[in-house]
């Protein structure tokens, strides 16, 4: 799967400067086989490191100005070290160097600014910056080591009130201290601000692509329990029905096509059934091989699961009659059979949404012991269909696992009746 960053960090939004940047970060250290939270974790380090430059240049330039040499050189050291350290970076994708090595910068730099110009209010509370650090840290690592960041935080601050007294002003003008005490502390919340809206946005992305993902994989009612706890899923359900489609002749027409064809194939007939099976608010189980498998009444009881399930029977056969599918026609094998059954969630990976019990098996049975464009009904689903669709009595047949079964083909829907979606 492929993200869309652009879209993900909705650039449309920020500066110019601040696109050139989100796209500049989307590309440097960044390996194809790195997983999205990887993929995350690197932009905000470059974020962080080329976002500051243009802070650390300035106050570089203005400490210059004003007299002050020495408090100059630290920050334009940073912005000598961090592009330097961001091209390693580049060339060696080292996320765990190249993350250290910007963490301890963004903490110990700041720090060094703020004792060369004579403590906290001299320096305009300069230290601020390295609060990042530990910010920082708990966007792209794991709990304990932001403990140790913050942790070296906390102590270059009480070394820093130890060694207050100690200190010589820089005597910088008052006004000068006073603008900058509103530069620092506004840049470093602007710059947090913009990490924050970028790393929400990325893990918001991220979750509704998840969400997406698990919705095609599981209906919203089984989702949600699973995320609200994760026990066992299973529930028991009177009334339901099963409906198994299946090509007629898939072998033979499989052996004489390129696997790109078939699956191709495959993928058109089945995105065909997906819009059909959505349409009339019905839940698809699983596909398998060339079966597909549908159920109505599971996870969402209805009193009309085998009326909604006849009616899709009948448009699918519709859909497949009066279009190609990879350039043939097909023809479709469906049988349905109504009554009680188990669903539920099975595995620890991988799992799925699937059904069991005695309906599901006779279902099949009238799937497979079927003919061709004939949608196959058992007695079970006749009784409950029989007032809305015309059909034709077929006598019995020998069901594999059961006795004699009664069966009949739905012809169509009555004069009169109309769907009701």
């Amino acid at each position: 799967m492929e993200l869309d960053w652009g879209k993900a960090a909705r650039p449309g939004r920020l500066s110019s400067y601040a696109r050139g940047l989100v796209a500049l970060a989307g590309r440097i250290g960044v390996d194809p086989a790195d997983s999205s939270e990887t993929v995350l974790q690197k932009r905000l380090v470059v974020l962080l490191a080329v976002g500051t430059l243009p802070f650390t240049t300035l106050w570089s330039a203005i400490y210059f100005a004003a007299g002050a040499p020495v408090a100059a050189a630290i920050p334009a050291a940073y912005s000598i070290i961090a592009p330097i350290n961001t091209l390693v970076f580049a060339w060696t994708r080292n996320l765990g160097f190249y993350r250290f090595t910007q963490l301890l910068l963004t903490l110990f730099l700041p720090w060094l600014l703020m004792l060369n110009l004579g403590g906290f209010k001299e320096s305009s509370v300069v230290i601020i910056w390295a609060a990042l650090c530990p910010l920082v840290s708990l966007l792209l690592e794991d709990l304990r080591e932001t403990v140790l960041w913050i942790v070296g935080f906390v102590a270059l601050l009480i070394v820093s009130a130890f060694l207050q007294p100690y200190l010589a002003p820089s005597g910088l003008p008052e006004d000068f201290v006073t603008w900058f005490f509103v530069l620092n502390v506004g840049s470093v919340i602007a710059i947090v601000f913009g990490l924050l809206y970028y790393f929400v946005g990325q893990r918001n992305f991220f979750q509704e692509r998840s969400e997406t993902l698990l919705l095609n994989i599981l209906p919203r009612e089984i989702s949600e329990a699973l995320k609200a706890d994760r026990r066992t899923i299973a529930a028991h359900y009177d009334a339901a029905s099963v409906l198994f489609a299946d090509v007629v002749e898939f072998t033979p027409m499989a052996a004489a096509m390129t696997p790109l064809d078939l699956v191709n194939l495959l993928n058109e007939v089945f995105q065909c059934f997906d819009g059909l099976v959505e349409k009339h608010d019905l839940e698809k189980i699983k596909t398998i091989g060339d079966c597909y498998m549908v159920a109505s009444g599971v996870p969402r009881p209805r009193t009309d699961h085998a009326t909604a399930l006849v009616q899709l029977a009948l448009d699918m056969q519709d859909a497949v009659a009066h279009r190609r599918f990879g350039g043939r026609e097909l023809a479709f094998r469906i049988g349905i059979h109504s009554g009680p059954v188990v669903a539920g969630v099975i595995g620890r990976k991988k799992f799925i949404y699937d059904l069991w019990g005695e309906a599901v098996n006779v279902a099949s049975r009238m799937e497979s012991q079927g003919q061709s464009r004939a949608i196959q009904i058992t007695r079970c689903t006749y009784e409950q269909v029989r007032d809305t669709f015309d059909c034709e009595a077929r006598g019995t047949i020998k069901v594999k696992g059961a006795d004699q079964m009664e069966i009949w083909h739905v012809v169509g829907r009555k004069v009169g009746q109309r769907l009701s979606v």
